[in-house]
């Protein structure tokens, strides 16, 4: 068996390239770049990446050139299957990687696509971790995501560096283990922004003030990081996306997809999941996913 053996991550050695600089993306590259590292950027819309270019980044015309001059790459695309696109064609990340190269899916993403990818890296002499994120785009911009990493942990050790530029990195176990864990976090967060959505529109209904009834409950056992992330911006009606509603759709699909002896009979996601799909039915599947306040408003008809 071939070990990991790298030097050390250092800013001025390690060559890092980054595919999808959304809401998401950009602010975890914009602090790589404070970091002092030389960064590679790939976006599929070159003028949106402008920004980053005046902060210091290499703006390439394809992924391929991203993996050829890089030793690590980042993607944090949308879907699985921009994902596949972006890693696994011929003019994708793994066929341009150098030998020894490291690539990092950000995405949420599916947990058998993140050991597909892990399996073909290794057959190049690569390797890949999967190390979704949650913090929203507030932890994002401050460096506070939590980050679920799976895969070779000598290799997410070696990575750490980064990702603590990023937020806090947990190593969750093998290949696929990290987008299994971003998909329990999705299920245990969507149910908090039902009941957080259900509190709000209940007490505006009961005459009490919102912001002083998130105030009083927070400290005690309805707290949440949900609440902190989403309670204002709920009760304020700013409902830009950090995440989009269609996300947490796609999120909760997988979680609810296992077959035969992996399947699991989660009720609570299949509600939250239908809720979601209503802000999707409803043309909002671009809105932020607080915006599921407002499914819970149209069922009350308010």
């Amino acid at each position: 068996m071939e070990f990991f053996n790298k030097n050390d991550v250092n800013p001025s050695e390690t060559r890092v390239g980054w595919i999808g600089i959304g809401v998401m993306g950009g602010a975890m590259v914009s602090r790589i770049l404070s970091a002092g590292f030389t960064l590679t950027v790939y976006a599929r819309t070159p003028e949106k990446a402008r920004w980053l270019e005046t902060l210091g980044a290499i703006i390439v015309s394809s992924p391929a050139e991203v993996a050829q001059m890089s030793d690590v790459v980042f993607t944090m695309v949308s879907h699985p299957s921009d994902v596949r696109s972006v890693v696994l064609n011929d003019d994708g990340i793994l066929s341009n990687l150098p030998k020894g190269g490291v690539f990092v899916d950000h995405t949420s993403s599916h947990p058998e696509l993140a050991k597909e990818i892990s399996a073909k890296a290794r057959s190049r002499g690569c390797w890949a971790i999967d190390a979704p994120v949650s913090g929203g785009d507030i932890g994002a911009k401050e460096g506070k995501l939590a980050i679920f990493a799976g895969g070779d942990g000598n290799v997410v050790k070696w990575l750490t560096p980064l990702f603590e530029i990023m937020g806090k990195p947990t190593y969750v176990g093998e290949s696929g283990c990290g987008q299994s864990c971003k998909i329990a976090n999705q299920i245990i967060v969507s149910a908090n922004l039902v009941g957080l959505s259900e509190g709000l529109v209940f007490a505006k209904q009961t005459g009490l003030d919102l912001k002083q009834f998130v105030e009083s409950v927070k400290g005690g056992a309805a707290g949440s990081m949900v609440m902190d992330l989403f309670g204002e911006r709920m009760i304020e009606r700013d409902f830009k996306a950090g995440a989009f509603a269609e996300y947490m759709v796609k999120d909760l699909g997988m979680s609810l997809e296992g077959k035969d002896e992996n399947a699991v009979v989660l009720p609570g996601a299949a509600l939250s999941k239908q809720l979601f799909l209503s802000m999707v039915a409803n043309g909002d599947e671009k809105m932020g996913i607080q915006g599921l306040v407002t499914v819970i408003e149209r069922l009350n008809d308010k």
